[in-house]
């Protein structure tokens, strides 16, 4: 199975790179930390209430939601659930590296479908990968690296062609966009959506998201999970960051802004870029790409490198944050292509 090799050389400085929060959670998150108590540290978590809570806010059944430790547990137990050995895992690339370590752990027939040098979602090639072995499919939208997105009536589609398999859609960057299946869930019986809150509602570091379906394929998900999967930080603060609208909202507005400018930086500079619905632009920079990150990370500026994704050689992925921290990267990105010599 791939490995993962996240950055681990210490991020002191400004977040560009991992497609955080790059400010702050809600200001009422906070509030509620500084509640937490030394009993309730002792005690072992319970969901249970907080996914009622989730449910009540995703206008779902509490039995359609399972909180997770992160999204990324999310992905591992939708395998460990679903897949048997022979069976075949479908995933387009390049998409977030987890779908494929998870899904290696469970099986060896990991179906990778490549875009082409657009970086668009192939939809055609994708459907036409499904097979009676196809047990399990996972789209994200947006996509990460590319900010790329699936629309509604194309996923639809491929959930109708692979009644024998689960389609997770990862909306880990719904925010950014505002286009959700969601409502979709118990509708389409082999329909699952993630979701994530370390974007817009900046709780990375408490590591929580969320899985929703059908209360039937719930129920196989909830046998693989530890019951004490999320911590009792997380599950505290998770019903203040969801009735705080107006800060995610705020944040949301800050990054879509955010990005528009970062695109007409990165045009006035002539470097080219995918069109993103994410909070970050994937831009491509060629051969000096490791130089580049290098340089703007003297600038107290940190990129991703995302050169050894397939398709993706010579991409640089950057982070869109609040409006600050948009123009402090795009000066510093202004000021690094100059020093490194890049030209197109």
């Amino acid at each position: 199975m791939p490995e993962y090799h996240p950055p681990l050389a210490g991020r002191d400085a400004l977040r560009l790179d991992f497609n955080e929060n790059t400010f702050a959670p809600s200001p009422k998150v906070l509030e509620r930390l500084r509640q937490v108590t030394a009993a309730g540290l002792t005690k072992y978590p319970e969901r249970e209430g907080v996914e009622r809570i989730a449910a009540e806010h995703f206008r779902l059944r509490a039995d359609q939601v399972l909180l997770t430790n992160g999204l990324d547990e999310a992905i591992h137990l939708i395998c460990a659930a679903f897949l048997e050995e022979d069976d075949e895992a479908l995933i387009c690339t390049p998409t977030f590296f987890m779908f494929e370590v998870s899904a290696s752990m469970m099986t060896a027939h990991v179906k990778k479908v490549q875009a082409d040098a657009s970086l668009e979602f192939p939809y055609e090639r994708f459907l036409a990968a499904i097979t009676q072995r196809t047990k399990l499919i996972l789209v994200a939208s947006p996509n990460n690296p590319t900010g790329a997105v699936v629309g509604r009536e194309q996923l639809l589609a491929i959930c109708a062609a692979a009644p024998q398999a689960v389609v997770m859609v990862d909306e880990a960057y719904y925010h950014f966009f505002g286009e959700s299946l969601m409502a979709d869930v118990g509708r389409v019986p082999n329909l699952m959506i993630a979701r994530t809150f370390s974007k817009a509602y900046g709780l990375a570091n408490l590591r929580i998201g969320l899985l929703a379906g059908n209360a039937e394929l719930m129920q196989y998900v909830r046998k693989v999970s530890s019951p004490y999967n999320v911590n009792g930080v997380a599950l505290d603060c998770l019903p203040v960051a969801l009735a705080d609208d107006a800060y995610v909202a705020w944040y949301a507005a800050q990054v879509n802004a955010g990005r528009a400018r970062m695109m007409d930086g990165l045009r006035a500079m002539g470097v080219d870029f995918f069109p993103s619905h994410a909070n970050f632009v994937l831009m491509k920079i060629g051969a000096k790409h490791a130089e580049l990150v290098q340089a703007i990370r003297s600038r107290g500026v940190l990129l991703r490198d995302r050169s050894t994704d397939p398709g993706c050689d010579g991409y640089v992925r950057i982070t869109i944050g609040v409006e600050e921290h948009v123009t402090r990267g795009l000066a510093a990105l202004k000021e690094s292509l100059k020093e490194i010599g890049w030209t197109k």
